[in-house]
């Protein structure tokens, strides 16, 4: 019985860095899926997300000599694949709506034992159904970390635009929590 050789993460960014097309094909294989979902977060179906990670993969490889090690692998590629997702939008998509802060309406308050009993799959539902801009802005802060200074940058608005985005995702999102509290248990608030 032939057994297939296993290598550390360090070993397959050697070797993926010289060329060598196996260890490029392990090391997609390793953080793909992973990649896939933080593709997802910024695509309008599993197509579009496909075809931005296979971006993020081609760009990763291209700069794959510039990472030296320093932090978390999987940190590194995960920027890759944020930034290389947000320039795939922008290239197919229209960009942002903006709406003022002061535009908005009351928001309605949220059973917090809805919120605890929510699943991840229903809160990502829930995110899916902002309009692009929204979930793009919560996407970055909320699930990336990324500051208001940074998604201005790398979205190409202005910092005032991501904090009014960021409040009108975050009052879309409690009142799609509401809706779906009343559907399920009949309570709201």
């Amino acid at each position: 019985m032939l057994l297939k050789p296993t290598y550390t993460i360090e070993e397959l960014i050697t070797r993926s860095k010289t060329g060598e097309r196996k260890a490029q094909e392990l090391l997609y294989k390793q953080f793909a899926s992973k990649m896939l979902g933080v593709c997802m977060r910024y695509a309008t179906d599993k197509m579009e997300a496909e075809d931005m990670l296979q971006n993020g993969f081609i760009k990763m490889f291209k700069k794959l000599e510039d990472y030296r090690g320093e932090g978390s692998f999987e940190g590194w590629l995960r920027r890759i694949m944020v930034h290389s997702s947000i320039e795939y939008y922008r290239k197919h998509h229209k960009m942002i709506q903006v709406i003022d802060v002061a535009e908005m309406s009351d928001e309605p308050s949220v059973n917090p034992t809805a919120m605890a009993t929510m699943s991840a799959q229903d809160l990502m539902g829930l995110i899916n159904q902002l309009s692009p801009g929204y979930k793009m802005v919560f996407n970055l802060y909320a699930i990336e970390g990324y500051s208001h200074r940074e998604i201005a940058e790398i979205v190409g608005i202005t910092e005032g635009a991501s904090k009014s985005q960021l409040s009108r995702a975050r009052a879309i999102l409690k009142d799609l929590v509401v809706k779906m509290e009343v559907k399920n248990y009949g309570y709201a608030g």
